[in-house]
């Protein structure tokens, strides 16, 4: 059963949009073909991305809300937790939103990662013509080397910062501020606990997952890039138009 919903619903997609776009693209770039699998993913994914940048837009400004409400039924967690589901559902907010989003595109980067190295058996620029679909013709050409620069198979250190970074751009622009501390106040864990955690994504994520692309491979790289990229558009395009 896992094999099915595996090569169904993710490898297979995956390795033949790969296949697709180095047939039709001039000289059959790999790294090209990865940016244009990765707009094909974000496309399909938009409902679902566009619903995830809502909800943290909507987390923003209810914030305000959701602190009085903490601090005014602090003694009755109860009525606390109804007070806020009912803000929740008034904004019309799906808190499990983003974290669809990231648990739908974790294996698209783990079929990406064994399309290009490993190809279930056959490594590009080999291609399994098994696993092809009736549409997708055998390439004539691949061309393993983005841009007749960079070995997507190998290591890059300029796209591994770029997804640091822009990962780091993303983050600063989504992830709402914690609360400041104020200077003699009584510790608090959950306001502590937010804060600690506001400094991992804000800083910690970005390295992490630039030292991952760095290690893994340039197509895993160049996925987080440009998946990075149109992630901040989508933001700011819903922030202008919302």
């Amino acid at each position: 059963m896992f094999i099915y919903i595996w090569h169904t619903f993710f490898f297979d997609p995956v390795y033949n949009s790969l296949v697709f776009f180095i047939d039709i693209l001039p000289k059959g770039d790999v790294g090209i073909a990865i940016i244009l699998t990765v707009l094909l993913v974000k496309t399909i994914l938009l409902p679902l991305s566009i619903k995830a940048v809502k909800t943290q837009k909507i987390m923003r400004e209810i914030e305000p809300k959701l602190k009085e409400i903490k601090e005014k039924h602090k003694d009755d967690r109860q009525e606390q937790a109804q007070a806020m589901m009912e803000v929740y559902k008034k904004a019309g907010m799906n808190p499990l939103a983003s974290i669809a989003l990231i648990f739908v595109q974790l294996p698209i980067i783990i079929a990406l990662y064994y399309s290009v190295s490993k190809g279930g058996g056959i490594a590009l620029p080999d291609i399994n013509v098994a696993l092809l679909y009736s549409f997708v013709a055998e390439p004539i050409t691949v061309t393993m080397n983005f841009l007749g620069m960079i070995d997507i198979t190998g290591r890059s250190a300029l796209l591994a910062l770029g997804a640091g970074i822009t990962q780091y751009i993303q983050v600063t622009l989504t992830m709402p501020a914690p609360p400041p501390k104020v200077d003699g106040a009584a510790p608090n864990l959950k306001e502590d606990f937010m804060r600690n955690m506001h400094v991992q994504m804000k800083y910690v994520m970005p390295v992490l997952i630039g030292v991952i692309a760095y290690t893994i491979s340039a197509a895993i790289a160049l996925y987080f890039f440009i998946s990075n990229v149109v992630s901040i558009a989508q933001e700011y395009y819903i922030r202008k138009h919302r």
